[in-house]
């Protein structure tokens, strides 16, 4: 089977495609879907029933299965059936209930979900024979594993928590910087009149004004349980920055901070974006986890004016300053191969639609 028997030109597969590949069996659920598991361009992906803890992190290299790799490497199992913490500083790998047997044609990405990022555990889907993390090849038929590690609150989790997302490309799909430069001048992507353009479009970071310009992270915290909305005192966890007469921010080394983007971002129904994670052009910290951007995201029939990103950012090595207004990353563009049935924000239920500066869905609003 190849990808010109299931679907017409090139693109990122949306949600009726994806309902279209589970009911061929190319992708292989395990049990029934959730729901809302299928999103206007991806697939939630969700936790199986056991976790197996390892001494390190690890890919299996080419002619090598995961499960080879963590017979030698596991230190214990964790049974998922009826939930349990996961520490912080520990990697666990994890297969998924969802697999693969993708025809030729077809190549998957993975990412971490919105709020998996936000509450920075760093999670990435690892396939047999892989050589990457978060990359399915084309043809790849078999089980897929997720490592999970927390990195500042312990997390309760259980099987069929969903802490990552899966998209599925169909040929050319990224926009080139003319590409880039015509959309933007047709439909304003970011909230910038001379926007820096080169491999994706720039973002810059938000440090201005008199309120709340930022969250930095309280270490030895609480569990918080992942699958819970609106059940956390956000002051047990996060220490609000004040922006009265700031401007600018010393990020601490291995310090974890919610910061939010200058500029509104803008998704059209037709193109789906991914935000480059980290970029050493522009500083030795990393940005957005999560880093899918779904169709619709800012997006309104009357014309609106974008919805700001939410930054989960986190320096390395040294100490190191960013100021009001300087780019933080890039957000890279590409083309849906159809719009989906339902956009980002338009009655599904999404979380992070019209947002400013937001903690994830786990903490009560103030």
């Amino acid at each position: 089977m190849t990808a010109e028997h299931l679907f017409e030109g090139a693109g990122i597969l949306n949600d009726a495609d994806i309902a279209k590949l589970v009911d061929l069996d190319v992708i292989k659920p395990g049990c029934p879907l959730d729901e809302d598991q299928i999103q206007p361009a991806s697939l939630d992906l969700r936790l199986g029933q056991t976790a197996y803890r390892v001494r390190a992190s690890f890919l299996p290299g080419p002619r090598r299965s995961v499960k080879e790799k963590l017979d030698h490497l596991q230190l214990h199992q964790i049974d998922l059936s009826e939930g349990a913490v996961l520490e912080t500083g520990c990697v666990y790998i994890v297969p998924l209930m969802e697999s693969l047997a993708l025809p030729q044609g077809i190549a998957a990405a993975a990412n971490p979900k919105s709020s998996t990022g936000r509450l920075d555990i760093f999670t990435r889907v690892i396939a047999d024979n892989s050589q990457q993390f978060d990359k399915i090849p084309q043809g790849y038929q078999g089980p897929l594993y997720l490592e999970v590690s927390p990195r500042t609150f312990p997390i309760l989790a259980r099987a069929g928590s969903r802490l990552s997302q899966i998209r599925f490309r169909q040929g050319r799909v990224g926009l080139s910087d003319d590409e880039h430069r015509a959309l933007h001048d047709e439909q304003t992507l970011v909230a910038s009149q001379e926007p820096f353009i080169s491999d994706g479009i720039a973002v810059s970071i938000d440090l201005a004004g008199d309120g709340i310009i930022g969250y930095r992270a309280k270490r030895h915290s609480a569990v918080i349980d992942v699958d819970k909305r609106d059940a956390q005192d956000m002051l047990d966890f996060w220490e609000p920055i004040d922006g009265r007469g700031r401007g600018e921010l010393v990020l601490d080394p291995d310090e974890f901070y919610i910061l939010v983007s200058r500029e509104a971002v803008h998704v059209p129904p037709l193109y789906a974006a991914e935000m480059v994670p980290f970029d050493p052009l522009v500083g030795e910290f990393r940005v957005h986890y999560a880093g899918f951007f779904d169709p619709g995201f800012g997006h309104s029939a009357a014309g609106g004016t974008g919805s700001r990103a939410v930054l989960e950012v986190r320096s390395h090595e040294v100490p190191f300053i960013v100021e009001h207004g300087q780019i933080i990353g890039r957000l890279a563009y590409e083309t849906m191969r159809a719009r989906p049935t339902q956009l980002y924000g338009m009655g599904i239920g999404s979380n992070y639609q019209a947002q400013g500066l937001k903690l994830s869905k786990h903490f009560k609003a103030v």
